[in-house]
């Protein structure tokens, strides 16, 4: 399956990766100095290649960069 790949308005490319049914990464892409970006896919359509450019370019202004998305490590059971 190929991915979706649009522009954003300061000219950077982008790649839509569709990781789950409410889950799409946005990767940078040819020389993108940019981060990461997980966002949550719009309601009204499940596939990538269905948004426009500017609907893209609005969920890209809206999301937030992977690292922020980081849990805290989790206490193991095993440890006193």
């Amino acid at each position: 399956m190929a991915n979706r790949k649009f522009t954003d308005r300061d000219g950077q490319h982008w790649e839509v990766r569709e990781r789950s049914h409410a889950e799409w990464v946005l990767e940078p892409i040819l020389g993108n100095p940019g981060a990461p970006r997980r966002i949550k896919p719009p309601a009204y359509e499940s596939d990538p290649f269905e948004l426009t450019d500017q609907e893209l370019r609005r969920l890209l202004d809206a999301s937030t960069p992977e690292s922020e998305f980081r849990s805290p490590p989790r206490k193991s059971p095993f440890l006193d």
